[in-house]
């Protein structure tokens, strides 16, 4: 409906710029406007605002002094820019949650960030280094989004208080070894589309609960493969599609997807999947994805089937 009528009849104080949709009255909808900054006199009973798609550089101190019962903040694909964001610019949402800054132009974190936050979202900004402490106070965070920056490496310090972290995506940075001090809670981990060569012994060490690993599109190769790199009875899901390993790796037998695809193996070694095979020795593989490879299936070793009985799905 026309969003003039909205206006006419919601008695509601709404910026002009914006849309205040008289059936979300904790909304407020200033999303691809053509605006080059926030709009004034924000209101206090605002809960979720919607500001992706304009031409936002700047957010001063006060922006959101009178919004603070803010819990969503959508500001994807703007202009926004590190030293034009003051550094005590969220200090005061306390009850933010939701922070999505996807597609700016932020070269570092933003600083003071509310403790309450769940998601922060930072995808495919210029970011090249963590400052120290950045995440120090996000116990509670849960998703943190980094891929589509500049990374070139993960400090001691840089992912620091992220006790709660569930889902990190460090994808199409410039990491060329696997990260170090990366929080222990993490459940999915995502590292596709780097130039990451190979995986120690103690890569994932620590890591009881990952449950999702994607190493597509890097640079991986056998030799840099230590033989126990995956061994890791947590992980149902391992996406080593687009390197350039010769010979299935040796993962878990409790491991269920295994992604492998556009690699150049050209032997099917069941040992990698299977140490012994017996009436209860056998992989809990469901999806085994080798397309793209140097292999045949009429050539495949006859014991395979022996190995992997419970397989929903295999691709050659």
């Amino acid at each position: 409906m026309d969003p003039g009528w909205f206006r006419a009849v919601n008695a509601q104080s709404c910026p002009l710029e914006c849309d205040c949709p008289i059936q979300w009255p904790t909304a407020l909808y200033c999303d691809h406007r053509g605006l080059n900054q926030l709009p004034s006199g924000l209101p206090s009973r605002i809960q979720y605002l919607f500001l992706q798609g304009n031409n936002i550089t700047f957010l001063g101190s006060g922006t959101f002094a009178n919004a603070t019962n803010l819990r969503w903040l959508i500001l994807d694909h703007n202009q926004l820019l590190s030293e034009q964001l003051d550094n005590v610019l969220f200090s005061n949402l306390t009850r933010l949650v939701y922070l999505f800054i996807n597609s700016n132009k932020l070269t570092k974190v933003p600083a003071r960030l509310p403790s309450g936050l769940k998601q922060l979202r930072l995808a495919y900004n210029h970011i090249e280094k963590i400052s120290a402490g950045a995440f120090q106070n996000l116990a509670n965070l849960m998703v943190l989004l980094l891929q589509g920056n500049r990374l070139k490496t993960i400090e001691g310090s840089d992912l620091k208080g992220l006790g709660g972290l569930n889902l990190l995506d460090l994808s199409h940075n410039l990491l060329d070894t696997f990260p170090k001090h990366l929080p222990s809670s993490v459940q999915q981990l995502y590292l596709s589309n780097n130039s990451l060569t190979g995986l120690t012994e103690n890569s994932l060490h620590g890591f009881n609960g990952l449950r999702y690993l994607r190493l597509g599109h890097n640079k991986l190769r056998n030799e840099g493969l230590d033989p126990g790199a995956f061994n890791l009875t947590s992980l149902v899901e391992l996406d080593l599609s687009y390197n350039q390993l010769t010979e299935i790796p040796t993962v878990p037998t409790t491991l269920q997807y295994l992604y492998l695809e556009v690699n150049q193996i050209q032997v099917f070694n069941v040992s990698s999947l299977c140490r012994t095979v017996g009436p209860t020795s056998y992989s809990r593989m469901k999806i085994l994805r080798l397309d793209g490879n140097k292999l045949e299936y009429h050539k495949l070793p006859p014991d395979w089937v022996f190995c992997l009985r419970v397989l929903h799905n295999i691709y050659i």
